[in-house]
């Protein structure tokens, strides 16, 4: 099977980005610093630069999308709260009371909140994106997770958000979620796509004691012996969740529009995975915003050959990581903005 979808992402090893390259790093060099000693933040507004296309990239606007979705394999009991938790957490977002909310105030980043498959009946209650496709997905330990059609679905609506974001006026566009059992299905996908064995790929997600984590690790390789290799479109219906599906849309999505993705944690990167297998392009509009706690980040990011930003430990999910790298955008954009020149300041020469 294949996705029915085509995403037209605007490569960056074009003559035209060679020479936008070399405009930007010159502005980057002749910033009165010495030459490389803003480290990272001159690789951002590099890459910033060539994703807007221009050599005086913006970064004044960004949009943190945060996809629910419920998970058949939560019954087999991989998780340590039950699957009720995801429809809760839900309502905590809309209420403005959950981590990624606070975090999201403290940086002046927007939060929208979508139902992409919760086995939940939200009704039309005000702030909900509803978009939901399906009331959660199947049991992938026994099934397919979803239909090809499902996982269209979910890929073409969260392509929709993404354009939506640009058309609001959003330069970044970070990416969270909330699913309970959703490490499984990112555990599934990293095993599936990038070969890495399953007692690497699966870690305790919500906190499982060991017993559970045995247990957990037995479900999954029970779910990984269904199927061999797999392309990205049939391991995202075979073992993926719907907001996984939703947020590999919407990446694919903003890189169609020129907008740089914010990467969260292991699920957001799992879904960053699959979309680069559908369309590589879109790992050039990818920032890694930290590196989780959870087991099976760090060789998902390996894989992905992925310099995240920030290593705090975190393993909340929500998009939270995303957030907290926002500001290290806007910095980047800034000084390549503000900075005066060695020329303009009317200071001689560059340090080595």
């Amino acid at each position: 099977m294949d996705t029915t979808l085509r995403f037209d992402i605007l490569p960056q090893d074009t003559p035209a980005h060679d020479a936008l390259r070399q405009t930007l790093q010159a502005r980057i060099d002749g910033k009165t610093k010495p030459l490389g000693a803003l480290g990272r933040l001159e690789d951002l507004a590099l890459q910033l630069g060539l994703i807007q296309g221009r050599p005086d990239p913006v970064a004044r606007q960004a949009r943190v999308i945060v996809c629910a979705g419920d998970h058949g394999i939560a019954h087999e009991g991989v998780s340590a709260y039950p699957q009720e938790v995801t429809w809760q957490m839900v309502m905590n977002f809309l209420a403005g009371g959950a981590a990624v909310n606070v975090l999201a105030r403290s940086v002046g980043m927007e939060v929208q909140v979508v139902d992409a498959g919760v086995a939940h009946d939200f009704g039309r209650i005000a702030g909900l994106v509803h978009a939901k496709v399906a009331p959660g997905t199947a049991n992938s330990a026994v099934q397919p997770a979803m239909t090809a059609a499902q996982c269209d679905a979910a890929l073409a609506r969260g392509r929709a958000l993404a354009h939506q974001a640009a058309e609001a006026g959003c330069q970044v566009l970070a990416l969270g979620e909330m699913g309970i059992a959703n490490t499984s299905a990112a555990s599934l996908l990293l095993h599936k796509l990038a070969g890495v064995p399953l007692e690497v790929a699966t870690g305790r997600g919500t906190g499982v004691d060991d017993a559970g984590l045995a247990r957990k690790r037995a479900v999954l390789t029970r779910a990984a012996a269904r199927t061999g290799t797999l392309g990205a479109f049939d391991a995202l219906c075979e073992y993926g969740g719907l907001e996984i599906a939703m947020m590999a849309g919407a990446m694919l999505g903003a890189a169609e529009r020129r907008l740089l993705v914010l990467v969260d944690g292991f699920i957001a990167s799992s879904a960053l995975l699959a979309a680069y297998r559908l369309a590589p392009a879109v790992r050039d509009y990818a920032v890694f915003a930290h590196q989780s706690a959870e087991a099976g980040h760090a060789a998902l990011l390996q894989a992905l050959q992925a310099r995240p930003l920030l290593a705090l430990d975190l393993r909340l999910g929500e998009g939270t990581g995303a957030v907290l790298a926002w500001p290290l955008v806007q910095a980047a954009a800034a000084f390549l903005d503000g900075m005066a020149s060695f020329a303009a300041a009317g200071v001689s020469g560059q340090s080595a």
